[in-house]
């Protein structure tokens, strides 16, 4: 195949074991692992716009990757963005890619031009899907970057704008919908608050509540059979997210009545930012039953602020993994490159190394993961140190059985204290590292 924007010539194969070029060491599409193909299990996904969007300027600094479809936010350049982008998805033989409205065509005067805009990228992609046999793992809407949306987009205290980002939805979901996309994201980069002085939480809960049904409501009136996955996003850029973590956001689902409508897309740079662990995040939505999707990258637990690095945390990523795939795997998610090149790395081939060295390292993890899960020694544990719970009286205090009366009048006729009993952290410590 011809690479105008790329130097690598072919698509990237795997090749066991280290060989000159750019080869994937671990990750093998067809191989089975846990009774799927590698591919079938992964489904990775490129991302639009850290890949395709994102020029290298940090908050102390402007642009640095000056590719040539980033020259100008115009419909020549999209197109130009566009075929730079399945060019990669080509070369890296990703089943799947991402994107927000916004990164793939230029804001108009009105949305009915930004719509119009959309609507003709959205054209540009069927043709290109069909000859590059690359689905749409999700799309989006962008209600964050625009001045309008400074005070949120579904929480903010204007109906006009609430309107506006609901007719936006509607365009992109719509969209996503006509492409078979397999899912459609809400992040709400701005859905919270600064400040209580000027803020009415109960209406702004309201209204993400209303807006988040509307969703729903249209996604089957239109017949998309894609899950509506909400991400996480805490702290940044708004102080009070009303999204911060998987747990307050099953909350704000229960209290609409859509915990069985809407599941989640899971980032772990968001994880740690919220003050978790990836694994953690991932172990309570599948808990819940609202594990979704997950965007693949890595923060800095150093700072405070999304670095979105590629992932490339072996031990992390088969942590990762063995929670993912011990609870059956992501449905109609995927793992999706939410990842950026370092801006020192100005050179579009970084971009293909970059994903390359990540979806190895994810393969990684899956391999490990597959041997923990088969050994089963973890599982074991866990199941044992909590068989009390599966005898017939603990099961009777789950299912409600047993009142406060009941409890109280067994313990004081049997009269013995319980005894602890070792929770043996460094034992399983030292396990997991026998599988990595």
């Amino acid at each position: 195949m011809n690479a105008p924007y790329f130097t690598q010539k072919q698509p990237i194969k795997y090749k066991k074991g280290k060989s000159k070029g750019l080869t994937y060491r671990y990750y093998d599409p067809d191989r089975m692992v846990l009774g799927k193909r590698m591919e079938d299990q992964l489904r990775f996904a490129v991302c639009y716009w850290h890949s395709f969007c994102w020029t290298g300027t940090d908050p102390f600094g402007g642009d640095t990757f000056m590719r040539p479809w980033q020259a100008a936010d115009t419909m020549e350049n999209a197109r130009m963005k566009a075929d730079a982008a399945f060019e990669m998805f080509e070369l890296l033989g990703v089943p799947f890619f991402s994107f927000h409205d916004r990164d793939i065509a230029p804001e108009g005067a009105t949305l009915a031009e930004s719509n119009k805009n959309v609507r003709a990228i959205g054209e540009v992609f069927a043709r290109k899907m069909e000859k590059a046999k690359v689905r749409l793992l999700w799309g989006t809407a962008n209600l964050f970057s625009n001045r309008r949306f400074m005070a949120g987009a579904a929480t903010n205290p204007d109906p006009e704008v609430f309107a506006y980002a609901a007719a936006q939805v509607k365009n992109v979901l719509e969209l996503t919908h006509e492409l078979g996309g397999e899912n459609y994201v809400l992040w709400g980069g701005r859905e919270g608050y600064e400040t209580l002085l000027n803020t009415d939480i109960k209406r702004e809960l309201d209204q993400l509540g209303r807006f988040l049904t509307m969703v729903v409501e249209h996604k089957n009136k239109i017949g998309f059979k894609g899950t509506i996955l909400i991400e996480p996003k805490p702290k940044e850029p708004t102080k009070h997210q009303y999204d911060y973590d998987v747990a307050s956001i099953f909350g704000m689902l229960k209290a609409f009545n859509l915990e069985d409508q809407v599941k989640i897309n899971i980032e772990q740079n968001h994880a740690i930012l919220a003050g978790h662990t990836f694994e953690h995040e991932l172990a309570l939505a599948a808990g819940l039953g609202i594990l979704g999707s997950i965007d693949i990258n890595r923060g800095d637990y150093l700072l405070g602020w999304d670095t979105d690095q590629f992932a490339m945390n072996i031990p992390e990523m088969a942590l990762a993994c063995y929670t993912i795939f011990k609870a059956g795997g992501l449905g109609t998610g995927g793992f999706n490159f939410d990842a950026k090149v370092r801006r020192q790395s100005i050179e579009p081939d970084d971009l293909l190394i970059a994903h390359a060295a990540s979806m190895d390292a994810c393969a990684r993890g899956l391999l490990i993961a597959e041997k923990m899960i088969d050994d089963g020694a973890l599982a074991d544990f866990v199941a044992e140190r909590y068989s009390g719970w599966d005898t017939r009286e603990g099961k009777a205090i789950l299912a409600g059985k047993r009142s406060l009366d009941d409890l109280s009048a067994s313990v004081l006729k049997k009269g013995v204290e319980p005894q602890p009993k070792s929770g043996k952290q460094e034992y399983l410590e030292r396990l997991l590292n026998d599988y990595l």
